[in-house]
């Protein structure tokens, strides 16, 4: 969603929560619900009840904390209209610029191809267990999914950015419905699962990568923190962090009451099933209720999901890589981008078929980079950045939220090995 004030001039600060602030929690919240949020009941879920009780309990401010930190990076910036790029260019130069535009594009390329791989099997889920079609051979369907939604990106990019946006409310509204319709099969199989409390602080570690993946909304922080800058000025950063607080509540809410839900409904062994089958959990509760509403709405779900993440991520990628070539090439703007796209289509499409793991995706090539950028950048420039002196969070919640991104980090490779 586009948020946007009328004024062109800061106005006066108040601590009182107004209808804008609620506004642009909505679409931090936004930002953040996309597919990776189908997924993470898989993951979470795995270790068993009680350890994600306890990244229930933490999600919130690790999402809080990272993200007002970074908000305030961008408004250290002497230029009001900076965003991230530019704030990093000011602080650590041309390179530092230039290592960021790297991070970004590998922070959302994996995802492109994440999501291609996710499109892939949740269609061939559905044709084959709700419609009762033979599979179709998995190069043909994913190249033509692929191409389509590509399509839809090139020829109509604003019209598919409306679209997506519009679809993130709904997709909000359905999954709250879906969490509580799932209450009548809630059970206790998960909870009878005894805790292991000498192997609980490896679990939570391991399952960090994907609590960072899908309570991710930084794409959008630039923007916000510009907007704020404009209205409050020299007050924004209070206004940041309490509307990226409100973020977090909104997403601890939903997101965790979803994936509590869809935990407590399904036992340990279901859950391994459908990490073992690389669909979204909405495609595997499709598989198993015979309830018609899940069965036709939970695909349909995954898919609206799925596509509205792509769009944005895909516009995303081809910009990251466009500027990543343009600035070490001579070779012309069209052609560059003509390129960038083909490469882009195609490495989506071989991966689509060769079906990686996408929890394995999301941990080791999504995750990485976001908890680079999301935790340690901030931080790192507190420490640095003299301008971020009077911006600098308390020195508890640095230290916290390092810890949090270097968990994260390093848990993605421990996992590989």
């Amino acid at each position: 969603m586009n948020v946007t004030s009328s004024s062109n001039s800061t106005v006066q600060y108040s601590k009182k929560w107004n209808y804008q602030d609620f506004v642009w929690s909505l679409s931090l919240f936004g930002t953040a619900v996309g597919a990776g949020v189908l997924f993470l009941p898989i993951k979470a879920g795995a270790g068993g009840f009680w350890p994600l009780v306890i990244l229930a309990l933490i999600a919130a401010p690790m999402t809080w904390l990272a993200h007002k930190s970074l908000a305030r990076f961008v408004l250290s910036a002497k230029n009001p209209q900076a965003d991230i790029t530019d704030t990093v260019e000011e602080h650590f130069g041309k390179a530092g610029a230039n290592l960021i535009t790297f991070a970004y594009f590998f922070a959302i390329y994996p995802i492109v191809l994440i999501y291609g791989v996710g499109i892939t099997n949740t269609v061939d889920s559905f044709l084959v267990n709700q419609v009762g079609m033979e599979s179709i051979p998995r190069w043909l369907l994913s190249g033509c999914l692929i191409m389509v939604m590509t399509m839809g990106v090139v020829l109509g990019k604003e019209l598919m950015l409306k679209a997506t946006s519009a679809m993130v409310y709904p997709l909000v509204f359905i999954l709250f419905a879906l969490s509580v319709f799932l209450i009548p099969s809630w059970n206790t199989s998960m909870m009878e699962v005894a805790p292991d409390w000498g192997n609980m602080p490896s679990v939570i570690w391991l399952a960090l990568p994907i609590i960072v993946f899908s309570f991710n909304h930084s794409p959008i922080i630039s923007q916000f923190a510009k907007e704020q800058r404009r209205i409050y000025g020299d007050k924004a950063s209070e206004k940041t962090d309490r509307i990226t607080g409100g973020a977090a509540l909104l997403l601890m809410a939903f997101v965790m009451f979803f994936v509590f839900s869809v935990v407590l409904s399904l036992s340990p062994e279901q859950l391994a099933l459908a990490k073992e089958q690389n669909i979204s959990v909405l495609s595997y509760l499709a598989n198993t209720y015979e309830s018609p509403i899940i069965s036709y709405l939970g695909p349909i779900v995954a898919f609206a999901a799925i596509t509205s993440s792509y769009f944005g991520h895909f516009l995303g990628a081809h910009e990251g890589l466009v500027g990543l070539v343009k600035s070490r090439s001579a070779t012309p703007v069209k052609r560059i981008e003509k390129l960038s796209l083909g490469f882009i289509v195609l490495t989506t499409w071989i991966v689509a078929i060769i079906n990686p793991s996408i929890l394995g995706m999301i941990e080791t090539m999504g995750a990485p980079m976001i908890a680079a950028i999301l935790f340690l950048l901030p931080v790192f420039a507190m420490q640095k950045v003299p301008s971020m002196k009077t911006l600098r969070t308390s020195l508890p919640v640095q230290i916290f939220t390092v810890i949090c991104g270097v968990a994260a980090i390093t848990s993605v490779i421990y996992g590989a090995f």
